[in-house]
């Protein structure tokens, strides 16, 4: 069993009060400032549970073995502070800064570091330090413990270039984090959500993710050396199949292949448009979730109300394809040509249309008709249209919730009434068209 600092009888922390902590950080400000009176804050082996310390700036800061349980963290800048065995559990850090913060053998369990910022932080094992008969800290090499994130909650945390290696991290929420070039050696992150997650150029030899969600995930380059994915979902996941040659896939959810069809995929798209024509009475509705058609030509077929859930569509040719009402979320469609096709009402949400081609395709709302008249916009929630063409499409009230632009071409693409919360527009070309009547709260990166 772990043994943590806060619980440890050999260790006697020293308990802070608010004012106290608040004449510390007043006296670490005015040494980051250079300022007379300064003094670098040395919190080591202090009780800081449930006190404030939302926005403060304790960069270089010692707070080695502090006890920071329930701490209200909000916004803190904590760059390069040495955080050594600290006990953060349940704290808040939500778009707290701990970038090349020492982390080693810290506990972040039930903790939230939602957008918390950890580039190149230090989240490897470590060992206890206690404090001897004359008060010096003796390291204790029989403690050795892994960094512990069972539990914590960090959605769209950057934690690129991080060492991570050995750390204990399951049942984690990582959805749409920053992981890349992350050292994962052994971590153990079984049962954690990584829905969307970038681990491109991460080493995940010998790591532990069985049960993890993997779904609509950057996996490429990824080192996957005896890597355990047994029960894994990775449907919609964009990674090199070939590197999975050497990690536990047993019982994982995969993209699967033409050939396990049961039908041919002609016979299919035939039934779907029976199915169609017929309003349900003939046919078959086109169910082809998770399966690879990489390169073919669907253009001109009428796939609307498909399931193409997690498919990969890869540079396929979908150009005045009919895939209205469709389900295309977390589909792989990078590169593929989707000029002039009807995407009115479609789910796109997760979906990647990196390098695609939406060029005069139509993407409004469909009206749906009942007791009442019901708008059902097109969805395109956390889709990455990194280098997309978008000119001459029709996108009104369409839905771009946190969806990336980068690099995007615009043209004369019309958003009217559309939802582009939090959506990121770096280096996108907008010049030409009027995104006046949208919801651009939170958008980062617009010109």
């Amino acid at each position: 069993m772990i043994t943590r600092p806060a619980e440890d009888p050999g260790i006697r922390l020293r308990k802070l009060t608010q004012v106290g902590l608040d004449q510390v950080c007043q006296q670490h400000s005015r040494y980051l400032e250079s300022k007379a009176g300064g003094v670098r804050a040395n919190l080591t082996l202090c009780d800081l549970s449930h006190l404030d310390l939302v926005g403060r700036d304790l960069s270089h800061a010692d707070l080695n073995g502090a006890c920071l349980r329930n701490a209200r963290m909000n916004g803190a800048i904590l760059h390069c502070a040495n955080m050594f065995a600290v006990d953060l559990r349940e704290a808040s850090l939500i778009s707290a800064t701990l970038s090349r913060c020492d982390l080693r053998g810290a506990c972040l369990r039930g903790a939230d570091l939602s957008e918390a910022r950890l580039q190149e932080a230090d989240l490897r094992d470590g060992v206890l330090a206690k404090p001897d008969k004359d008060g010096n800290l003796k390291m204790v090499t029989y403690e050795t413990r892994s960094t512990e994130l069972a539990a914590a909650k960090m959605p769209s945390a950057d934690l690129t270039h991080a060492k991570m290696s050995n750390s204990f991290i399951v049942q984690t929420d990582l959805s749409d984090s920053i992981l890349r070039n992350v050292k994962l050696v052994r971590a153990d992150l079984s049962n954690s959500n990584l829905t969307g997650a970038n681990l491109d150029g991460a080493d995940l030899t010998d790591a532990n993710l069985s049960g993890v969600i993997l779904r609509g995930a950057i996996l490429t380059s990824v080192m996957m050396n005896q890597t355990k994915l047994n029960g894994a979902d990775l449907i919609g996941a964009i990674l090199d199949f070939s590197s999975l040659a050497r990690a536990d896939t047993t019982d994982a959810r995969l993209t699967r292949s033409l050939d396990d069809l049961e039908d041919d995929l002609r016979s299919i798209l035939a039934a779907h448009t029976q199915w169609i024509d017929t309003a349900g009475k003939v046919g078959a509705r086109a169910v082809l979730s998770a399966f690879d058609l990489s390169g073919q030509d669907l253009s001109g077929v009428n796939l609307a109300a498909a399931d193409l859930e997690g498919a990969v569509l890869k540079a396929c040719r979908l150009n005045d394809c009919g895939l209205m009402m469709a389900n295309l979320s977390f589909a792989d469609l990078r590169q593929a040509d989707l000029a002039g096709a009807d995407l009115r009402g479609a789910n796109l949400s997760r979906s990647n249309l990196s390098e695609a081609s939406l060029i005069n395709c139509r993407a409004g709302p469909v009206h749906v008709y009942g007791s009442t008249v019901h708008v059902w916009p097109a969805n395109f929630e956390r889709a990455r249209l990194i280098k997309a063409k978008l000119a001459g499409g029709n996108f009104d009230q369409a839905v771009f919730t946190a969806a990336d632009f980068t690099w995007a071409q615009f043209g004369d693409a019309e958003f009217g009434r559309a939802k582009m919360l939090d959506a990121n527009f770096t280096n996108a070309d907008t010049r030409a068209v009027d995104l006046g009547d949208a919801d651009l709260r939170g958008a980062k990166g617009l010109r």
